[in-house]
């Protein structure tokens, strides 16, 4: 199975900015270009829950209303990477964000689960 590899978190002020990657393990020789993308996030004591996804053909992008407006998902193709520019932070944003391939973004069957890359906001 592919292992998503993500990358960028760290612990930002309320109102600052983050950008997280995602990317197959070089070792695997996946590629994400004929997947659509998702971002997910658990906070501590909670379920996760999706962020944001993208498609595979034509780019289409969906956000959950909580990031809608702060945050912006995009894929480099030519790098094999996902990007999600979360700008605006708030302590709710607080969690462990993974990345995961699925055949389209209304899917269920999402899979190639990273281990996580931990987002903290605090002051």
């Amino acid at each position: 199975q592919v292992q998503l590899v993500e990358s960028g978190g760290g612990l930002v002020q309320p109102g600052g900015s983050l950008t997280l990657s995602c990317t197959a393990s070089a070792a695997s020789g996946f590629t994400l270009v004929n997947y659509a993308l998702g971002w997910f996030r658990q906070a501590p004591g909670k379920e996760r829950e999706g962020v944001s996804c993208i498609s595979n053909l034509d780019n289409m992008t969906y956000y959950a209303d909580s990031v809608k407006g702060r945050f912006t998902i995009s894929r480099n193709n030519a790098k094999n990477t996902l990007y999600l520019q979360m700008n605006s932070l708030k302590p709710e944003d607080t969690g462990v964000y993974y990345c995961a391939t699925a055949p389209v973004c209304d899917s269920d069957d999402f899979t190639s689960w990273g281990r996580g890359t931990r987002v903290t906001i605090s002051s």
